[in-house]
């Protein structure tokens, strides 16, 4: 990309961690937002981009767990919607001939029965307070394009890789594994619904789509960040617990449990648009992830 500035929300998070380096390296300079600006205050987004004058900003910061959503909707809309809101106009008003991305969530299409993979023209159909809150800020996002901003919305399918947290599935399995492989933990593993099908892709893999959209010769609009493959959790359980070598007894957990249903995203769009193509094979992905939890777990006494 160049000797481009640009602003990054969320930046010492799951995806951000990853991101920043990449732009880096990518010759970009990064100006890296976190916990030092609550999004949902106005007036502090609005002085950050003012003083980091961008030429581009890519949008992390949000809340992102869909179970721990149902439990705090109110917080999740604030942080998710209204946060959104505050970066946009921000945009608008201190760098409006900036790329926005903003990055959105697959989780918006919902889980309906229908015809899948999902390409953008899907119609919405939210099914969570997390789904919902990123729905109605990708439709923010939308209505300031409309008026002028150069806004990109990547709607970003399952992701995971080192340095992701427990509070989703593949994660919350390879930490269980990797205790048993350490010997913390008797060898039975919690899960939730294994029948649910979800598209995964390596954190990597996403980080470099999020760096072709930065380029401003990619239209702006909508896209999907996706594999176009459906595996079951299950599949994910199966490929995690023979990277570990452990052969668990699986009890599931209530608390983790939701319904069935799949969600896999068409990515054509994205293709064609920037080349990109997911190039880290899943088996690798886990075989990193379980890695990373067990040297997190062996650094603790």
């Amino acid at each position: 990309m160049g000797a481009v500035r640009v602003w990054v929300s969320g930046a010492r998070g799951f995806v951000g961690s990853w991101l920043v380096p990449r732009l880096a390296r990518d010759g970009c300079d990064v100006v890296a937002s976190d916990r030092d600006l609550d999004v949902t205050d106005a007036a502090g987004v609005d002085a950050a981009i003012a003083q980091a004058a961008p030429d581009a900003l890519v949008h992390l910061a949000a809340r992102a767990s869909v179970a721990a959503s149902f439990g705090a909707p109110e917080s999740v809309a604030r942080t998710n919607y209204l946060g959104t809101l505050h970066v946009l106009r921000a945009a608008a008003r201190h760098a409006p001939r900036a790329r926005v991305l903003f990055v959105s969530s697959g989780e918006i299409y919902g889980g309906a029965d229908r015809e899948q993979p999902l390409d953008e023209d899907a119609p919405l159909a939210p099914g969570s307070p997390y789904a919902r809150s990123k729905a109605a800020a990708d439709l923010l996002a939308g209505a300031f394009a409309a008026r002028g901003l150069d806004v990109v919305r990547a709607r970003s399918f399952n992701h995971t890789g080192p340095g992701q947290t427990d509070a989703y599935a593949a994660p919350a399995f390879a930490r269980q594994l990797a205790e048993m492989q350490l010997g913390r933990r008797e060898p039975v593993l919690h899960v939730g619904n294994l029948a649910a099908v979800r598209d995964f892709l390596d954190v990597r893999d996403v980080v470099d789509a999020y760096a072709r959209l930065l380029d401003r010769r990619v239209p702006a609009g909508a896209y999907n960040v996706a594999s176009g493959v459906a595996r079951p959790i299950a599949e994910i359980l199966e490929l995690l617990s023979a990277a570990a070598g452990v052969a668990p007894r699986i009890e599931v957990d209530s608390a983790r449990w939701r319904p069935t249903q799949a969600l896999v995203g068409d990515a054509r769009r994205l293709r064609r648009a920037t080349g990109w193509s997911p190039a880290i094979p899943l088996e690798t992905t886990l075989r990193d992830l379980l890695d990373d939890w067990r040297a997190r777990l062996s650094e603790k006494p």
